[in-house]
């Protein structure tokens, strides 16, 4: 039985610690969709989204309020759209996007994602036309999202692949250069990408699930935040050990990713759809009181880029894994601590002092989830380089068999330290520096693929 002060305290994080469920993600599976003609097949999977998801948003919206934890965002995941498209062209491409940013607004969901293919080990003419219709695909659209899966630790990393992604970055931001390259913000290269993901830009509905399942983000950083400051108050900083703390973390989180079960079983249940997965991750918002970023000067840097930093990401990381795994059947997606620039006050604040620097947040990333995470840097970054910096973070991510991901925004006409902002969830923050850029040309250019590690030959 719940003890009153445990009820209590539950509300009090929802009411003044930021605890929410950020994301209740529909995922649909396509397959069924293709007909003769790209028309056909555009209006079936409009069709289809509308049918499955015609309540999903009123549900979401009645769950929150019979038990009184806001649900953030309510989105939706498809099939990999180079599965769904299989043969189609650029031009094709173009108009099932447009299809499925239709299908999105009449759902009445946030964003939609799975404008996707999967290239880790080669590429077929179909994704290769995917890849090209990204820019105009994502500029012309509001809600839709797209991502690339271009390494993983059984295949290896697609240089072919990297090369083209710095290129499409580069086209993104200048098609959407009025909205200060916005188009950049929609759009994730991923190594071991997972298939149910709720997070955007980089969900999808794998070929592995089921017609249809409901996945569910978790947050609470803010919760995490003001448990530490009380425990620390209460105990004396001098009677903690970084074991105790790890411990604080592993309680709060278990109760946090509890919530989140609770919500998306129930919504599940009402739409008679399957249940998938609770990705207990620790998802920063733009709002105070609401970062990761925090965490880390609780726990004893100054500035987060500051020797240390990397060490208190792995505690974080592992503390909310451990504690949330426990409190939920089935959990899956990225699950860990994300470090988003643009979306934690605090990590951009670090930007724009100069303690955080792309170097130290590239090594962050070898301990927490997904990787160099909505991150503006200057325009002028050539498109080579930024095929270089996604080319490393792969690496890391095939390497030590996680999943990794590259968010990077150059904003046209924009340089160091001048602000970009874009509203809501995205944030804002200064534009980091990027050295040694003009430098990774003869790289880039070798092409082919980079082999996968000894370590995954398991048969």
């Amino acid at each position: 039985m719940l003890r009153s002060d445990q009820i209590m305290s539950t509300v009090e994080m929802v009411h003044k610690e930021n605890l929410d469920v950020r994301t209740v993600t529909m995922g649909i599976n396509l397959l069924d969709c293709r007909q003769g003609t790209a028309e056909e097949t555009c209006s079936r999977v409009e069709e289809k989204i509308a049918k499955t998801a015609e309540n999903f948003v009123g549900t979401c919206n009645a769950v929150a309020l019979r038990y009184g934890i806001p649900v953030v965002n309510k989105r939706i995941s498809v099939t990999p759209a180079a599965l769904v498209g299989a043969g189609f062209d650029k031009e094709e491409f173009v108009m099932l996007a447009k299809s499925l940013d239709r299908a999105a607004e009449k759902a009445g969901v946030d964003i939609l994602g799975g404008f996707t293919a999967h290239v880790e080990k080669g590429m077929t003419v179909t994704d290769r036309a995917l890849i090209d219709s990204i820019p105009e695909a994502l500029a012309v659209t509001e809600r839709l999202c797209a991502s690339i899966n271009v390494g993983s630790s059984q295949k290896g990393i697609n240089m072919d692949a990297v090369a083209m992604m710095g290129k499409t970055v580069k086209a993104l931001a200048e098609q959407t250069a009025d909205r200060g390259g916005f188009g950049a913000a929609k759009f994730v290269v991923f190594c071991n990408q997972p298939g149910d993901n709720p997070f955007m830009a980089g969900a999808i509905h794998g070929v592995e699930e089921a017609d249809v399942v409901l996945n569910v983000g978790v947050s609470g950083p803010g919760v995490i935040a003001r448990s530490l400051e009380k425990t620390i108050k209460n105990r004396g900083r001098e009677n903690l050990g970084l074991d105790d703390i790890a411990e604080v973390i592993k309680q709060i989180t278990f109760r946090v990713t509890r919530c989140g079960e609770l919500i998306g079983r129930q919504v599940a249940r009402d739409l008679n759809v399957e249940f998938g997965v609770v990705d207990l991750s620790l998802a920063p918002t733009p709002k105070v009181g609401d970062s990761v970023g925090e965490i880390l000067q609780i726990l004893g840097v100054d500035d987060v880029g500051a020797p240390g930093s990397t060490a208190i990401v792995a505690l974080l990381n592992d503390a909310v894994k451990k504690g949330g795994i426990f409190a939920s059947k089935t959990v899956g997606g990225l699950s860990g601590a994300f470090i988003p620039v643009m979306e934690d006050a605090v990590l951009a604040d670090a930007v724009g002092k100069g303690a955080l620097t792309i170097e130290k947040l590239e090594a962050m990333t070898c301990v927490c989830s997904v990787g160099l995470d909505m991150v503006p840097i200057p325009g002028e970054v050539d498109a080579d380089t930024i095929s270089a910096i996604i080319a490393d973070e792969m690496a890391l991510g095939m390497i030590n068999n996680k999943t990794t991901a590259v968010r990077l925004i150059p904003v046209p006409g924009k340089t160091v330290g001048e602000m970009v902002s874009f509203g809501g969830l995205f944030g804002e923050s200064p534009i980091m520096e990027v050295r040694n850029i003009n430098k990774s040309k003869r790289f880039v250019a070798w092409g082919g693929r980079i082999p996968a590690p000894i370590h995954s030959f398991k048969n």
